[in-house]
């Protein structure tokens, strides 16, 4: 198996393991194993109460089966990319020996972060699901598919067409508003706010809610020992998140519209690459439009997740390829 397919495999891995986070996160079971990295004390789920030997993890959280495997089918696919990600740098690093062009850092890099990531993934269950751990292991999730996309494309033995350079600031600022927006949307579910508002497109039927709380929807840490599942804050506040949540959207789906409106007047062969990116910004907006209106289904809200990942690497392989021939 050549180092660019390998890599490619890695990045289909990483999607699956941001698909499972957010499903797992979404289906409440975030705290589904009180311990880490196993699960009551045992890599595999117990299935009854009396298969744990030790007994404070009962007390911590009662046994649920049901979430705990999903929590550990997660871990089991994240350990396994870990493992990939470290094939990928020591194997970067004996190409160099005969390659002296061969990139090593961004590999190093990658997995720096990925051990980061699983230290984020351990606090996410030791801090009880603190709001601000949680939407830092989504964007840790998120960088390292990004990052590990590109190292697909520079590692490609056929590169792409390079675009005019022409829309290169324009392109860099984009992926700056999706990556705040996709924050937004972290913070939006770490803090159980995605339904506070159920009406489109107004909220509690007002185009500006009256009963917000800015305050304090944007503590970004609060006490040690909370248990944050299902949330702690009161309802004007998720409120507050959720709207702001609502108006990034919109930044978000002005500014890569009319970029990608841009890209199509201009030419430069990107036609190609702004209809990816034009479609799925309406499939992302219409996803989110339907988790309002159908109060968060799983599947669809589990798809906003994906949608939004797939649109940020959609924006990388458009920087990619208009910043490329600089180098």
């Amino acid at each position: 198996m050549s180092y660019h397919r390998f890599i490619v495999i890695t990045c289909v891995l990483t999607f699956i393991v941001i698909v499972l986070g957010a499903y797992t996160r979404l289906a409440d079971a975030g705290l589904g194993c009180p311990d880490w990295p196993g699960c009551y004390g045992k890599l595999t789920v117990p299935s009854s109460p009396e298969q744990v030997t030790e007994k404070h993890y009962l007390e911590q959280r009662p046994l649920e089966p049901a979430k705990g495997w999903k929590e550990m089918v997660h871990r089991y696919f994240a350990g396994t990319l870990g493992l990939f990600i470290l094939a990928i740098t020591i194997w970067s690093w004996v190409r160099r020996r005969r390659d002296p062009e061969q990139s090593v850092w961004l590999p190093t890099f990658l997995l720096a972060l990925v051990v980061f990531q699983a230290a984020l993934g351990m606090w996410t269950v030791t801090l009880l699901l603190k709001p601000v751990v949680v939407m830092g292991h989504l964007l840790g999730g998120f960088a390292t598919f990004a990052l590990l996309v590109l190292l697909a494309l520079r590692s490609a033995p056929r590169k792409p067409v390079t675009g005019t350079g022409e829309w290169r600031t324009a392109s860099a600022i984009a992926v700056i508003v999706l990556v705040a927006q996709i924050a937004l949307g972290g913070w939006t579910s770490s803090n159980y706010a995605a339904l506070a508002c159920l009406d489109f497109p107004t909220c509690h039927g007002s185009y500006w809610p009256a009963d917000m709380d800015f305050d304090e929807a944007f503590v970004m840490w609060r006490g040690i020992g909370v248990n944050y599942e299902f949330g702690v804050l009161e309802h004007p506040a998720r409120t507050a998140i959720h709207f702001t949540h609502r108006i990034g959207a919109l930044v978000t789906f002005l500014y890569l519209g009319w970029l990608v409106l841009a890209l199509l007047r201009g030419g430069g062969g990107l036609a190609g690459t702004a209809l990816l990116v034009g479609g799925l910004l309406l499939v992302q907006v219409g996803l989110g439009i339907g988790n309002v209106l159908m109060h968060l289904p799983l599947g669809v809200a589990t798809a906003h997740n994906a949608v939004a990942a797939l649109l940020l690497i959609s924006l990388v392989y458009l920087n990619f390829r208009l910043w490329r021939q600089q180098h």
